[in-house]
């Protein structure tokens, strides 16, 4: 039996003076009760309506605390089953890290913003219209239907399967059915779904070096034979892959936005793959992770749509473009291979909850959806433009700023020697969500940089914040 949090880490009420955010203290409770040990690995976690309740608070404010701790990693959604701490935590290790005092300026809020200032992964969940989203939650609840309680299809609302391919027809290029599309939990759920129709143990796979650190991880899960391939400013450079492993079955790649380098595959590369793709019998999985958020054009077709030899098995997800606590994403497969996936997805995970996917459904066909996305282009045209703005304002030629045409992050390089991993650990220790460029390497060097989310940094915030970076780091510069 799992344990609940409500047995285990007694609520405090809420204070509601406004100084800060009601949704920021539920997130620091349950920050505070894992780190603290009160709650482990695997323990439930309220339900958002018996939350709401209990502290006489909206839905919405307890989703977006939710939205928040498991885009940190300290909680994963299991649908039905319902919100759990994530059993990855290791506990030990995890509790020493979390529960060591902040600095001071750890504690400082932008507003009612993430309280990780630069925290990479983590859309604008400020500016989520919640009011309308819990909305769309209730209407769906309330229409809830004797059927819509037997277990799910396990590839997915037929709703939103119809509205992500009359999506994607649109705004990407891809032109497929419905029956392709099947719902994964998130973005590691379509990895790992794929890895287990189309890999064998020790399969070779091609992955982008430097690379997204989950998908290497999913990969090693996998039992795969991994093959970095260098990333250069044309994307991941396909002759190499070819002559390092000319027989690998899957290509992992970010071609509209590579993860983290910001650069697009090419034209030519693009063809390339496809082309070893079909000559080889292999296959690709696009990650297209957060192709919407292009400052410079339009965004870049998908490569599945240049995909006509059926190779290509197309990834989306629902997290940075709503929130990550909904944990929906999603695959476009080969028309051949949907039997396959479908049978794979049952064995796995028997469906996903209906609710959210049903009301994601209705955010996208009643135009919410593009509306978001519009305004978010906006938004973090103005963020990205205000943090890069900052930087050059308060660090000078101390640094190279890496600006490119689209993605939710910028590469910072230091010109002084002292290596990222020291700047990214500082910052980390005055409140900063830095990354450390070189941790994304695999064998090849990418050089030295700092990755620095921008995505939840308020253009008034943006002086401050990148001022409290260059106390922490400044003067190893």
């Amino acid at each position: 039996m799992i344990a609940t949090a409500s047995r285990k880490a007694a609520f405090r009420p809420l204070a509601r003076d406004g100084e800060v955010a009601l949704f920021r203290q539920i997130y620091e409770h349950f920050r505070r009760a894992i780190a603290d040990g009160q709650l482990a690995p695997g323990d439930r976690l309220p339900s958002c309506r018996r939350l709401a309740e209990q502290f006489a608070t909206a839905r919405g404010t307890v989703d977006a605390a939710y939205a928040m701790l498991a885009g940190e990693g300290y909680v994963v959604s299991r649908g039905p089953a319902g919100t759990i701490v994530s059993p990855d935590l290791a506990a030990p290790s995890f509790v020493k890290l979390a529960s060591r005092p902040r600095a001071s300026t750890d504690v400082e809020t932008i507003g009612s913003d993430e309280a990780r200032p630069f925290q990479m992964g983590l859309p604008a969940l400020d500016v989520f219209p919640r009011k309308l989203w819990a909305h769309l939650v209730g209407r769906q609840a309330r229409r809830l239907s004797y059927p819509d309680m037997i277990y799910p299809d396990p590839a997915g609302s037929k709703l939103l399967r119809q509205a992500i391919a009359g999506y994607l027809a649109t705004s990407r290029g891809i032109n497929c059915t419905w029956h392709q599309v099947l719902i994964t939990h998130g973005y590691q759920g379509g990895v790992d779904l794929t890895t287990s129709v189309l890999l064998k143990p020790r399969d070779q796979v091609w992955i982008e070096d430097p690379c997204y650190p989950p998908v290497r991880n999913a990969l090693h899960s996998s039992g795969a034979t991994i093959v970095p391939v260098r990333v250069d400013a044309e994307g991941m450079r396909v002759s190499e892959g070819r002559t390092r492993a000319r027989r690998a079955r899957l290509a992992v790649v970010t071609p509209s936005h590579q993860s983290p380098l910001g650069v697009a595959l090419s034209l030519s590369r693009r063809l390339a793959l496809l082309a070893w793709a079909n000559e080889t019998h292999a296959y690709v999985l696009e990650d297209d992770y957060d192709s919407e958020f292009r400052f410079a054009g339009r965004p870049l077709p998908a490569l599945k749509s240049l995909d006509h030899s059926d190779r290509v098995v197309y990834a989306g997800t629902f997290s940075k473009v709503m929130f990550p606590g909904l944990r929906l994403g999603y695959l476009v497969v080969p028309g051949g291979l949907a039997a396959r996936f479908e049978r794979a997805s049952l064995e796995r995970y028997a469906g996903h909850a209906m609710l959210e996917q049903e009301a994601v459904a209705a955010f996208v066909t009643e135009g919410h959806f593009g509306r978001h996305l519009k305004r978010m282009r906006h938004l973090y045209a103005a963020r990205r433009r205000a943090t890069a703005d900052a930087l050059l304002e308060v660090f000078g030629n101390r640094i190279a700023l890496e600006l490119q045409p689209g993605g939710l992050n910028l590469v910072v390089r230091p010109r002084g020697r002292v290596r990222d991993k020291k700047l990214a650990r500082l910052a980390q220790q005055a409140g900063l969500a830095v990354e450390a460029l070189s941790s994304r390497a695999i064998e090849h060097d990418c050089g030295q940089g700092l990755l620095l989310g921008f995505t939840n940094t308020p253009e008034d915030a943006a002086v401050r914040l990148i001022g409290r970076l260059e106390r922490a780091i400044g003067k190893y510069l």
